[in-house]
């Protein structure tokens, strides 16, 4: 029955957080000074060099299409029962009549496959790297990665992305400097296109796992640090094991448990590094789209962008709270 609480509990404030989330998005981007209609049709004179009749009858007429011309409270209460019963976010400025939900279905693959695979391979060489670091601490291996590491962590994502960018694609011209894919190939799954995509994707990639992996590197290299000096390893030590023994079973088994919990935390800062990223690299993923909603002030888009990054982030955290006490005997359901 505690258990059963305690899910209920983590439950409703994961639901809470994604309400209150959503609430302040809306109003805040509706405070934002400018009118989206207005900046739609002055983009398109200029962009097409004509003269637009009839013109604040027609600024009306899509006001009302967008549902701007009602009050605050009516305009809140109609896009929280379109998105909660119709999953319909409404009609996007960047691409009207297209619904801005489309335009993040479409975007949602790219930033999932480049963050994914990148948070991964980060949390990996972070975990691998900085035990070995602790394990053989003091060393000048230690001393140079360590110090790397402090250097990189530091680093923006979208910085360390513009240097990349200088580096491997105009002093070397080793790498594409953006793009998903070359303009030359077709979409479509075949092995060219695959590796193209991969290739497309290194630069970008690498600005995140450098920077999120230094923090792991340091964090997992303290642990170790600590763990080292516990009277279990102590006592393990003395009983004669192996040396790749204790650093598996003793070492490592025990200051991963922290890392899965900050795995969580850090995906957060690293979402929001990931979008800026992709504005740098002009990645087709929600990094790119952000950047177009905001230059149009397509509020819907916006809306939808920042509320679905935050529902992955929270959802992962709230999977990583119910799943921890299967990784750590020592965390029970229920227990505060």
């Amino acid at each position: 029955m505690k258990m059963i609480w305690w899910f209920v509990e983590k439950f409703l404030l994961y639901l809470a957080s994604i309400f209150i989330v959503f609430s302040l998005l809306f109003i805040l981007f509706r405070l934002m000074p400018g009118d989206p209609i207005s900046l739609y049709f002055q983009t398109l004179a200029c962009r097409y060099k004509v003269s637009i009749s009839n013109y604040q009858s027609i600024v009306e007429e899509y006001r009302k299409a967008f549902g701007l011309d009602k009050d605050l409270f009516t305009q809140y209460i109609c896009f929280l029962k379109n998105v909660i019963l119709n999953r319909d976010l409404g009609p996007s400025i960047l691409a009207f009549p297209t619904h801005s939900q489309v335009l993040i279905l479409r975007a949602l693959p790219w930033s999932i496959g480049l963050l994914s695979i990148a948070a991964l391979i980060s949390w990996c060489l972070g975990i691998i790297l900085g035990t070995v670091l602790g394990w053989l601490r003091g060393g000048k291996l230690d001393s140079i990665i360590f110090i790397l590491s402090l250097v990189f962590s530091q680093i923006p994502i979208y910085y360390l992305g513009l240097i990349l960018i200088f580096l491997m694609a105009f002093i070397f011209g080793l790498l594409p400097s953006g793009g998903a894919y070359s303009a030359a190939i077709i979409p479509r799954f075949s092995l060219t296109f695959i590796l193209d995509v991969i290739r497309h994707a290194i630069l970008p990639a690498l600005s995140i796992i450098i920077v999120t992996a230094s923090s792991f590197i340091i964090s997992q290299r303290q642990l170790v640090i600590s763990i080292l000096g516990e009277d279990y390893l102590m006592f393990a030590k003395a009983k004669g094991l192996r040396r790749l023994r204790l650093l598996y079973r003793y070492v490592l088994r025990n200051s991963i448990i922290p890392q899965v919990v900050a795995l969580g935390i850090m995906l957060g800062f690293t979402v929001s590094g990931a979008l800026m990223v992709e504005m740098v690299f002009n990645y087709p993923g929600m990094g790119t789209l952000f950047k177009l909603a905001m230059e149009s002030l397509d509020y819907n888009t916006l809306q939808g962008i920042i509320l679905m990054t935050i529902f992955v982030v929270l959802t992962l955290n709230f999977l990583i709270d119910l799943l921890l006490p299967l990784f750590d005997p020592r965390v029970r359901y229920g227990e505060k």
